[in-house]
């Protein structure tokens, strides 16, 4: 078991390595001049190129990503051209929205799914699988963004129960904080629960035809127990997998959802640093997203593990 963790450790940290470089590659092949796009186009070739030294931007690539690695490495992520201040500030500031957009999102991913897809494994073919059919096929069709404008046109300027957009911060209160971000996480967590409710209701129907299911339903278990004793816990491994991968989805969403209801996030902040043309805000922001993604991805194989025992034999 030690020895899988720590193989399973070292493939992280290879795969992070990876993920550096191909984000500092492609960072670097970026067409525009951040130190031009900085000053404007009356600098001088003195200034400019004075700016250019400044920001490092003269020195060989390998050095470049040598140096921006061993930062990252130790907890410097570089100073914003555009803001001036300690990249790593601005992912804490902003992660104090994105962070509980996410787990908000995913949360609501889940409760709806679950709940839905094992109701439509339970009673297949009745009203209950259609409607969920119905609510896989539309949420698969619909983007996030669309669902999020529909949302505000609906709750907001409709109703006028929620708020548009903005963000009021967590030092204002809890509840006008939480008001502020349940929208934008119905607009994540909406496309989600639709893939997810589908699996769920595949990997349902997939172990009630296992020979133990019908073995505990020949000893006179109750349906309810056979379900949520047996049938459940052997279909976590499938949706897992999913849900894994649905936080690549989320990080990816934040950033279109945190544009479309103007949130103070990481999403936006790569956004922006984008059309300011400053490099070392995306690139640390990417690699922080990336770094999440693998990392979750690590301890939902870790869950895997201590899910279904078969999986510690095969690869010990």
């Amino acid at each position: 078991m030690i020895s899988l963790l720590f193989r399973r450790l070292a493939g992280l940290l290879l795969t992070l390595l990876a993920v550096s470089l191909l984000i500092f590659a492609v960072m670097a092949v970026l067409p525009g001049d951040p130190a031009a796009i900085t000053l404007g186009t009356s600098a001088t070739p003195e200034t400019l190129g004075a700016l250019r030294h400044a920001m490092g931007l003269d020195q060989p690539l390998i050095l470049r990503y040598g140096k921006w690695l061993l930062g990252a490495a130790a907890g410097d992520l570089g100073q914003s051209y555009t803001y001036g201040v300690p990249v790593a500030g601005l992912i804490v500031e902003r992660l104090a929205v994105t962070l509980p957009l996410a787990v908000f999102a995913i949360v609501l991913s889940v409760a709806i799914a679950i709940p839905l897809g094992v109701a439509a494994a339970a009673r297949r073919g009745g009203m209950i699988d259609i409607l969920a059919s119905i609510f896989a096929q539309m949420g698969v069709a619909v983007p996030g963004f669309w669902v999020g404008l529909l949302l505000i046109i609906l709750f907001s300027t409709t109703l006028g129960i929620m708020p548009a957009g903005g963000f009021p911060g967590w030092g204002n209160g809890l509840w006008p904080a939480l008001k502020a971000l349940v929208l934008p996480a119905l607009a994540l967590a909406l496309p989600q629960a639709a893939v997810l409710t589908r699996v769920t209701r595949t990997a349902m129907l997939d172990v009630l035809h296992e020979n133990f299911i019908r073995t505990a339903r020949a000893k006179g278990l109750p349906r309810r127990s056979v379900l949520w004793r047996h049938v459940v816990p052997n279909a976590l491994v499938p949706v897992l997998t999913i849900l894994g991968l649905q936080f690549t989805f989320l990080v990816a969403g934040a950033v279109l959802i945190e544009n479309v209801f103007n949130l103070p996030g990481l999403g936006r902040l790569a956004y922006q640093a984008l059309g300011q043309r400053d490099i070392i805000v995306m690139q640390d922001v990417t690699l922080f997203f990336a770094g999440l993604v693998v990392i979750v991805n690590f301890l939902i194989d870790l869950s895997f593990l201590a899910i279904d025992p078969r999986l510690r034999t095969r690869e010990a």
